[in-house]
């Protein structure tokens, strides 16, 4: 496992952690410039409030995102992945067309052009849900298992600071020198990625030996092959896995839906929830992704997935603690400080747990995928928890979802017994599972050159 000093540095320093710094601000940037940022711009030009809601449709690709994801896989840009490889030439064209639309978002006027401006926020929302596909490919292709968790957080940072920009930077520019110039700025910014693609490593061109070669593409091929190969892998452990990812993360995203109404009833103020949660609770949040990188260095994937799994739920009786409380701001910082901390690092164990299930040539589709499965079951029971709050009380609430994370528990204990098991079979025998937490992708062939 090595020492956590000068080993864990150096790997920090790495060049590809760092570029994953820039990828991330470039991925982060666009997200709120065709959400909350672009709806503020469309309220203070005067624009109808049904118009909004209904703009509000253009942040769809990033949902359907795995629709696409096998041609980001499959096919290589003439010229330019000849030059670039076929990774970072998706990645520069994918920033480019971001920054385009930007400008012309910067452009377009709501009153006199709402059709160009929502044709061109689509295209913004588009064309950057297609930069995440390829840099999370890149991403998985470009870096051992143990040091998906450093990526991980290097691009959570870099997110979050893009997202800053966005948000609370676009929101400034737009006050002093107006939505176009503001826009304008946002769309230079997308420079920070388009420099880290052409500065990433490039990943060598790789075929699994399994997987039949092709001569020509095909859509259909395109889809089933990704998942003709996960199921070749994994085995009967599949069904596993897959209930594994979709339930890991849902104890914080059920109970994230109640927080605010928590704070808001408790009687703490619109500024103390701001300032708690929206700015010290990110910093609390980034230290909490890191602390995942790094337990991922130094103990392996396994331990670390399983630590998340029972710090993520757990996290959850803070904001009981907070309910039977009264409302102090330091009691709200502490709720906030355990459950951001926890949230991220089993967020980053998460993540770089279904990067080791992808397989050699379908990092983007699988994990555009696993990536949509592990969000959407918390998302619809989402939906009830207010009617759970109303029967039970939110201290009760909060308990009940942090029980949820007992059976997460125990599936990852079964996973990951299993996956060892699978590692563990004598030379001869058929290949371990390249999803299995014990083996690295540290001897995958698809490493950067």
């Amino acid at each position: 496992m090595g020492d956590i000093g000068q080993a864990g540095w150096r790997r920090f320093l790495d060049r590809r952690v760092l570029l994953m710094g820039a990828l991330g601000f470039s991925c982060g940037l666009p997200f709120l410039l065709v959400g909350g940022t672009f709806t503020a711009r469309l309220a203070t030009s005067g624009i109808d409030v049904k118009a909004i809601g209904l703009l509000t449709y253009l942040l769809l690709p990033y949902s359907l995102k795995f629709l696409w994801s096998p041609i980001v896989d499959a096919v290589d840009l003439p010229v330019l992945s000849r030059w670039l490889g076929r990774r970072r030439a998706w990645m520069a064209t994918a920033q480019a067309a971001t920054a385009a639309a930007l400008a012309v978002m910067s452009l377009a006027d709501p009153q006199s052009s709402l059709v160009v401006l929502g044709a061109a926020a689509f295209l913004v929302a588009f064309s950057a849900a297609t930069q995440d596909i390829v840099v999370d490919a890149w991403r998985i292709e470009a870096a051992s298992t143990e040091r998906q968790g450093l990526m991980l957080a290097a691009y959570q940072l870099g997110y979050r600071c893009g997202l800053i920009a966005a948000g609370a930077g676009a929101l400034v520019l737009a006050d002093a020198y107006g939505w176009h110039r503001s826009y304008l700025v946002m769309a230079g910014l997308m420079g920070v990625g388009f420099a880290a693609s052409l500065l990433a490593p490039r990943i060598a061109a790789v075929r699994d030996p399994a997987r039949p070669a092709r001569e020509r593409f095909s859509f259909r091929a395109a889809i089933t092959e990704p998942l003709v190969d996960l199921q070749r892998r994994e085995g009967k452990r599949i069904v596993a896995i897959l209930v594994l990812v979709a339930f890991y993360r849902m104890p914080d995203f059920v109970s994230g839906v109640m927080a605010n109404p928590l704070y808001i009833r408790l009687g703490y103020s619109l500024t103390e929830i701001a300032g708690v949660s929206k700015l010290y609770g990110i910093w609390i949040g980034m230290v909490g992704a890191f602390a995942g990188g790094f337990a991922i260095a130094r103990f392996g994937l396994y331990p670390t997935l399983v630590a998340g799994a029972i710090a993520g739920a757990a996290s959850n009786l803070a904001f009981s603690w907070l309910a039977l409380g009264a409302p102090e701001l330091w009691r709200l910082a502490v709720a906030i400080s355990i459950d951001n901390f926890c949230g991220t690092f089993a967020g980053t164990a998460l993540m770089a747990y279904m990067s080791s299930l992808t397989g050699l040539g379908f990092a983007a589709t699988q994990y555009a995928l696993l990536s949509s499965l592990y969000a959407l079951p918390g998302k619809l029971v989402g939906g009830i928890s207010g009617f759970m709050v109303s029967a039970y009380g939110f201290p009760v609430f909060f308990a009940l979802t942090a029980a949820i994370g007992i059976p997460v528990t125990l599936l990852c204990l079964v996973v990951g017994r299993a996956g060892a098991r699978a590692a563990a079979e004598p030379p001869g025998a058929a290949p371990a599972p390249a999803g299995a937490i014990a083996p690295s992708r540290a001897t995958s062939p698809a490493r950067a050159t």
